[in-house]
């Protein structure tokens, strides 16, 4: 437990430093709308490419890893629209408060899962998790756009637009230009490499920063209902989901502990951006991503020293 609070710890502590700079030196909304497009279209498919690409994957469970996590976000999916009646009868929540509940437990904050992985695995850690990301990255964006655009949205969006939108997913072509390269063989030249990897190394200290500054410490104080479901099924319930599922296909050690660690993240900070861009209750998600990164750093290692011991 202490050795995974430890890995924990640089985690949010750039966490926090992200939240402090944001309001004491880079005030400005410029400065940080930079910082995000440099990590999601350059640093991190960087990081990806370079992961993935030199990792030994005939060592790695893709079958095992991916399936889990991709059937742990299907059932949580499905869980919540289940449980969308009872949540408008008993806590008054809407469609555009539903979407962001939708978002909150089913997203992943990839940022804090490859560092958590990497601190605690090295490249295996961080090879396992981009299989994750494989795995869910295109359900999560079809299920959340499909969910805002039929709950949220005053006008239905057409498929192509979801589709459209997965396509340009920087992080997808990422992982695919990463394993294309490792299952092709094709002769990199070292030079490549190391200049994907310098850039990848800057991004996950850059992309915690930026989870810290979309902070909302404020939504701490006075937590709507909706939050607080919201905050257990996210940490609580998709964890014993996702290794339920990895146990039943055999997973265990290191392999079982990267699927907890991906499963017991906090939500993605840029769902509130699609929230905010397809109608759905910006605020409400806002309040969500902060609760659950400040409750995250005691949960995530009870699941993670759980599932790797």
């Amino acid at each position: 437990m202490l050795t995974v609070f430890a890995s924990l710890v640089p985690v949010f502590l750039l966490i926090v430093l992200g939240y402090v700079l944001r309001r004491m030196l880079m005030r400005e909304d410029a400065h940080w709308i930079g910082l995000e497009q440099l990590v999601y279209y350059i640093l991190f498919p960087a990081l990806l490419i370079d992961t993935l690409g030199r990792a030994n994957l005939a060592s790695v469970p893709v079958a095992g890893v991916g399936g889990a996590v991709l059937l742990s976000v299907l059932a949580m999916a499905a869980l919540c629209l289940a449980l969308r009646p009872l949540l408008h009868r008993t806590l008054a929540i809407d469609g555009p408060s539903f979407t962001s509940v939708f978002q909150g437990a089913v997203r992943w904050q990839t940022f804090v899962a490859l560092s958590v992985a990497g601190n605690l695995f090295g490249d295996r850690g961080l090879a396992l998790a981009s299989v994750a990301m494989v795995a869910m990255i295109p359900v999560i964006n079809v299920l959340s756009v499909s969910v805002l655009a039929h709950f949220a949205s005053p006008q239905k969006m057409p498929w192509h637009y979801t589709l459209l939108a997965i396509a340009r997913n920087p992080i997808i072509w990422g992982c695919v230009i990463g394993i294309a390269l490792n299952l092709s063989h094709l002769p990199v030249p070292r030079p490549l490499y190391e200049f994907a990897g310098s850039l990848g190394r800057c991004s996950l200290a850059i992309g915690l920063l930026v989870v810290g500054a979309g902070l909302h410490l404020e939504g701490l104080m006075r937590p709507r209902p909706a939050a607080m479901v919201t905050v257990f099924l996210k940490l609580i319930v998709m964890p014993v989901m996702a290794i339920s599922l990895g146990m039943l296909f055999g997973l265990s050690g290191s392999n079982l502990a990267v699927v907890a660690c991906c499963a017991s993240v906090p939500s993605a900070s840029n769902a509130y951006v699609l929230a905010r861009q397809m109608g759905g209750d910006a605020p409400l998600l806002a309040q969500i991503l902060t609760l659950q990164t400040a409750i995250a750093v005691l949960t995530m290692p009870v699941f993670i020293t759980l599932a790797g011991g």
